[in-house]
């Protein structure tokens, strides 16, 4: 379905611009001045479509993520205030360290985190500021934060899932849990 809608797509894009070249090779004009001034908005012409089109593609993607780039190195990434040491009670059955949300926390457990969504541009592509805190219940001291920063869409209209950009990467940077909580840490 998304490949027959891909061609469509290009189809229509490439009418649309035979359509263009059609229209401006019928106007031919004799003397030099309108020659220039033909060329002139031909070119001009096929800057505005192929740069569109580029822009739709791939631009606002490349803009966007670099803004969400430039906001993480501005304050993004983990900032360890306290660290604790591991204990296996902080691990669920795969052996992830598991700290519940606040809200689903109970009065057993020690630790629990906040996370705070922030919308920096609601339109496509999204823009989001996501901040979260991990918290020891005994004192509500603050152990460490996570800044995060991500785009979201930004592609051709279609019915596969967007793409999405964040920074730090979950995948490849430095895990939240395991940059607070230490094995073997004695206080």
């Amino acid at each position: 379905m998304s490949g027959f809608y891909l061609l469509v797509l290009i189809g229509l894009w490439v009418f649309v611009g035979w359509v263009i070249y059609r229209l401006w090779r019928r106007w031919q004009p004799a003397d030099l001045r309108r020659k220039i001034l033909h060329v002139t908005i031909g070119l001009l012409l096929f800057s505005i479509w192929f740069g569109g089109a580029f822009w739709e593609v791939a631009g606002k993607k490349m803009y966007w993520d670099a803004q969400v780039r430039k906001l993480c190195a501005i304050d993004g990434g983990v900032k360890v205030y306290e660290t604790v040491e591991l204990t296996p009670d902080l691990l669920d059955w795969a052996g992830r360290i598991f700290i519940p949300s606040k809200d689903k926390a109970t009065a057993a457990d020690l630790y629990f985190y906040e996370k705070e969504r922030q919308y920096l541009r609601r339109k496509n592509p999204t823009l989001i500021r996501t901040h979260t805190v991990i918290i020891r219940r005994s004192d509500n001291k603050v152990l460490g934060e996570l800044i995060r920063y991500g785009r979201g869409g930004g592609d051709l209209p279609g019915p596969w899932h967007p793409s999405s950009f964040s920074c730090p990467d979950p995948v490849k940077g430095s895990n939240f849990e395991n940059s607070i909580f230490l094995k073997g840490v004695k206080k």
